[in-house]
């Protein structure tokens, strides 16, 4: 099923038994969800994030061992990833999250959402 237009939809009918958002459909047609940029999807905020550049920065260099600092912004893969080349370089690549801590505190960073980190 390729994308439609705005404003278009291919219909899918729904039997009045099925309940959907919180209320019971009569049998109605529904248009199913189209793929949207993550800008146009509710609960997107653009703006500031509610996690601090100055938390994370400093998690970053005194946890950046286990990725702390990535943990705290959302980033989970790249704060995993951090853990794993920590143990495998035997404690060598703490570097790495003392670098990404200091980056963090000079230049900012952005949460998981993509939004800037407040000061």
């Amino acid at each position: 099923m390729s994308p439609q237009p705005s404003g278009q939809c291919s219909p899918i009918i729904v039997p009045s038994a099925v309940w959907r958002y919180g209320q019971r459909a009569s049998g109605s047609l529904v248009c199913p969800p189209m793929t949207t940029p993550p800008y146009q999807q509710p609960g997107y905020a653009p703006g500031y994030s509610d996690k601090s550049k100055v938390v994370a920065g400093i998690l970053g260099i005194l946890l950046g061992t286990f990725g702390a600092g990535r943990f705290y912004t959302g980033h989970t893969k790249i704060a995993v990833l951090q853990l794993v080349v920590s143990i495998v370089t035997c404690g060598v690549g703490a570097l790495w999250g003392v670098i990404d801590g200091i980056l963090i505190l000079v230049n900012g960073g952005t949460d998981a959402q993509g939004r800037t980190l407040r000061d």
